[in-house]
């Protein structure tokens, strides 16, 4: 080889010029590297092509890999499996899994490599149940799975709709000898959270011989889920107190876990340490920190995550939106709460022309704009021309507007509505007393309020409150069903009274109390 060859190929396989343009015009793969192949330049060999392979992989460059997979089946190493496993896992990885399956037919011989990546490019690519059947097809021919193997089959069992197949895998897990693996229990006990077998995920923690931060993240995600936000704290102290390090999955589980019961001090602490600790504010954490901010109450540190964060995706802009509207920030957000009706029926019929499904939330707005317009008859003909069954939260939202414009008979039938549709909601019952009394009807909402839990009790809360906490702090309080207007009018005299900022978090949005006014511009 000349030193202008060897000088060439030195310059090739630098990873920056790995898949460099040709700049040639005559070039039949558009790579400059395979064109030095195929001038004599540069000689082919292993070496090159898996490196320009795992470039593929690592950029996710599927066009590039399909022309390099060309190039290789015109040359000597077309046969040699050390490649081809390369080339499936290129495919199974930038998700092109009918060429990987292809590919992985297609071989003369297949190892337990090949079967790996196959089975590893199903479970990432949300195909559980082709990654599941691989297994026995795999033991028949005599392959007998690794601990990777074991870790992606895990993963799509994870994924999958029953448990079945994942308690079959851990027994087979068990047998070889692999439960006891880090890698393998971390998969088996994401795979036991994902199922929320909460019981069977902490045997499988205990059972650990050694701990990372996947094994913790999994089950404090686990926790999470499952809205028992108060155990996934503890166990983020506890990994604190065993010296792992959280990682950005585990801050996003934490803020969730902080959400779901409003533990705001303690997720500004959480946040703080994030910081302190240097992690970036990446797009996944930053969207459930904004959501912590926006459910405990704090709209005002949620718009700062919103403004700090360096990119706003879908999710970012869907989370702040409600927000603002949950919290009656009406000028700020096209949504009900501000009576935009004209504004929201021109969306929900753009919904409809580029073919995007609405969801019930999407018909919930549509009758609660209605409604709060005074157009009742109207929203009832709406909710009984939907194409799927209105929901709980359809009906509620005309009987609230009932409430507010004093219809109650129309009230009546939206309710009994509700009644059926979720028979646990204490809300309705409520909103039904509040219009029969403003009707006189001081017989039928006694009955009606006879049927509500826990009434009134946000007003204990709030008594509380001001005995034990410092005059200048804000009041917050959070309710699992809807304010009833006695208690807002009684906050609303109070916030005036003794000067205080209140925060009710009810079942459909948060109230701002501050001298003797609302947020929710008494319509709610």
């Amino acid at each position: 080889m000349t030193d202008f060859v060897e000088d060439t190929l030195l310059l090739i396989i630098q990873d920056k010029d790995l898949l460099r343009r040709s700049v040639c015009s005559h070039s039949k793969t558009g790579l400059h590297v395979l064109d030095l192949i195929d001038r004599g330049s540069l000689e082919s060999n292993l070496e090159i092509y898996n490196r320009v392979l795992k470039k593929c992989t690592e950029l996710r460059k599927l066009k590039e890999g399909k022309v390099i997979h060309t190039h290789i089946l015109s040359s000597k190493f077309k046969s040699d499996i050390f490649l081809q496993n390369t080339i499936l896992n290129m495919y199974a990885k930038c998700g092109s899994l009918a060429d990987a399956k292809k590919t992985f037919d297609n071989m003369c011989y297949r190892d337990l490599v090949s079967w790996t990546a196959l089975i590893t490019g199903y479970a990432q690519n949300d195909k559980p149940e082709e990654a599941i059947m691989l297994l026995p097809r795999m033991l028949s021919v005599g392959v007998k799975p690794n601990q990777f193997t074991f870790a992606s089959l895990l993963k799509a069992c994870g994924a999958a709709a029953g448990n079945i197949e994942g308690r079959q895998v851990h027994a087979f897990c068990i047998k070889c000898s692999f439960d006891l693996d880090v890698y393998v229990g971390s998969s088996l006990l994401d795979m036991y959270a994902r199922h929320d077998d909460i019981s069977e995920a902490h045997l499988v923690f205990d059972g650990l011989v050694s701990k990372n931060e996947v094994s913790w993240n999994a089950l404090i995600a686990c926790h999470a889920r499952k809205g028992e936000g108060e155990d996934a704290l503890k166990l983020f102290w506890e990994m604190q107190r065993a010296n792992f390090k959280p990682t950005h999955f585990t801050y996003s589980s934490v803020f969730s876990a902080c959400a779901s019961i409003g533990a705001l001090e303690q997720g500004k602490w959480i946040h703080a340490h994030m910081i302190k600790s240097g992690e970036k504010l990446i797009a996944f954490v930053g969207n459930t920190l904004l959501d912590m901010y926006a459910k405990s109450g704090s709209v005002e540190d949620a718009r700062k995550v919103f403004d700090r964060l360096d990119k706003n995706d879908v999710v970012t802009w869907n989370t702040i939106l409600t927000a603002c509207g949950q919290h009656g920030l009406g000028k700020e957000t096209i949504q009900s709460h501000g009576g935009l009706l004209s504004e929201g029926q021109h969306y929900f019929e753009l919904m409809k022309k580029y073919k995007v499904e609405p969801r019930v939330d999407h018909y919930v707005t549509i009758v609660d704009l209605l409604g709060r317009a005074g157009h009742l008859e109207k929203a009832e003909r709406f909710i009984r021309n939907m194409p799927i069954e209105p929901a709980a939260a359809v009906w509620g939202a005309l009987l609230g507007a009932c409430r507010m414009h004093g219809n109650m008979e129309l009230g009546k039938i939206a309710a009994e509505h509700v009644f059926v549709l979720d028979p646990y909601d204490s809300g309705p019952h409520v909103i039904l007393a509040n219009i029969y009394a403003s009707q006189g009807r001081w017989k039928e909402a006694a009955m009606e309020r006879e049927v509500k839990l826990q009434y009134h009790s946000e007003k204990l809360a709030l008594a509380f409150a001001l005995l034990y906490t410092s005059p200048s702090s804000t009041i917050r309080i959070k309710k699992n069903i809807r304010i009833c207007s006695d208690c807002h009018s009684a906050i609303k005299l109070v916030s005036k009274v003794m000067e205080r900022k209140i925060v009710v978090r009810d079942k459909n949005r948060f109230h701002h109390f501050s001298q003797g006014s609302c947020s929710c511009g008494d319509y709610w």
